[in-house]
């Protein structure tokens, strides 16, 4: 007997992301966010070109268009509290302070990288910074975040860790199973689910069966919160709220952060799957780093000439950290050898 394919719900969420052009903030501040985030735009266009050129080999991952969710979050952590995500880290590497050169050596791998041009785009680590990878394995990285705040927990050191992943890892069955350790032991963690809305190149709708991803932690008595991925302060707002949970000894949260990414889901990817008209709309309307624009206008904390001014330092700071990877050397063959094992005594 067949059975007939259940017609997809067209429910909405009773929870959706409130606009938040009047959240408090000042000058400082939000000057501050709009540089962190123009320099994650102007980087990862540069990666792009270098891409293109063949000076980056294998898969890149851009993060154009979801600048303000690793922006907002580092913005409420503390010192100590760490951060690990998926292949799509060059923009939350940079929000962490680490060198634009040396993450760009690592894209192009050079000796200078990050990881010594052994990782390349989709492996770097900086524990100086507190970040924990970018790692190739869709959804390993949640564990891998749980289990940095179980040594949080059990070092009693205060520190939360926020685990990145995307609405396609978010059905891996590793991500339950570390919902369900993290809520069982309150571990201090907070699981923020970067939604750009088509994970690998399938759109949120058609691959999940519940698309209001911060109910995922329901079954666990896991908070969820549904955030505007799009506006910098209200992602701000959200992860200060998710962090003092967790830092209070209350547990995990779930923040999902409703976003979109522009390019496609890896330089390879030609991104058909979605129209031109969509992406157009996405940015011409919802764009993170015009918003902010638009309100440092409009509250008069700068000019027109001062943010062009901003923008052409940090289209420099690029235009060095391409200049210095291309100039940097390759790793030494030898290298083959070296971080494989850790020889204890």
């Amino acid at each position: 007997m067949a059975t007939k394919t259940p017609k997809k719900s067209t429910k909405k969420s009773s929870a959706a992301p409130k606009k938040a052009a009047s959240r408090t903030t000042d000058k400082d501040e939000l000057l501050g966010y709009y540089r962190d985030m123009l320099l994650i735009r102007r980087f990862e266009e540069r990666a792009g070109q270098l891409y293109g050129m063949g000076q980056i080999a294998g898969f890149c991952h851009l993060y154009i268009g979801q600048e303000a969710v690793v922006t907002g979050c580092k913005a409420a952590m503390k010192d100590g509290d760490q951060m690990i995500t998926g292949y799509r880290d060059h923009g939350h590497m940079l929000a962490l302070d680490m060198d634009p050169k040396g993450v760009m050596a690592e894209l192009t791998g050079r000796a200078t990288g990050y990881s010594k041009g052994k990782g390349g785009s989709m492996h770097m680590f900086s524990t100086e910074k507190k970040f924990y990878g970018g790692h190739g394995i869709v959804g390993a990285q949640v564990p891998i975040g749980a289990g940095l705040a179980f040594a949080n927990q059990y070092l009693e050191n205060k520190a939360v860790s926020l685990a990145f992943f995307g609405d396609g890892a978010s059905n891996q069955g590793q991500v339950y199973e570390a919902f369900n350790m993290a809520k069982l032991w309150n571990l201090p963690v907070i699981f923020v689910i970067e939604n750009n809305q088509y994970a690998m190149g399938t759109s949120v709708q058609r691959a999940s069966a519940e698309t209001e991803l911060f109910k995922r932690g329901i079954s666990f008595e896991i908070e969820g919160k549904l955030v505007d991925g799009m506006d910098v302060l209200a992602v701000r707002d959200a992860a200060a709220e998710a962090i003092e949970h967790a830092r209070s000894g209350k547990g995990p949260m779930i923040l999902e952060m409703k976003t979109y990414r522009y390019r496609g889901h890896s330089m390879s990817d030609p991104a058909k799957y979605r129209s031109r008209d969509e992406v157009t709309k996405a940015r011409d309307e919802t764009d993170p780093i015009d918003a902010v624009k638009k309100r440092i206008l409009t509250e008069k904390w700068a000019s027109e000439d001062d943010l062009k001014e901003i923008d052409k330092a940090i289209k420099a700071t690029v235009k060095d950290s391409a200049d210095f990877a291309i100039e940097s050397p390759e790793p030494d063959p030898s290298e083959l050898w070296t971080d494989v094992l850790i020889e204890v005594d």
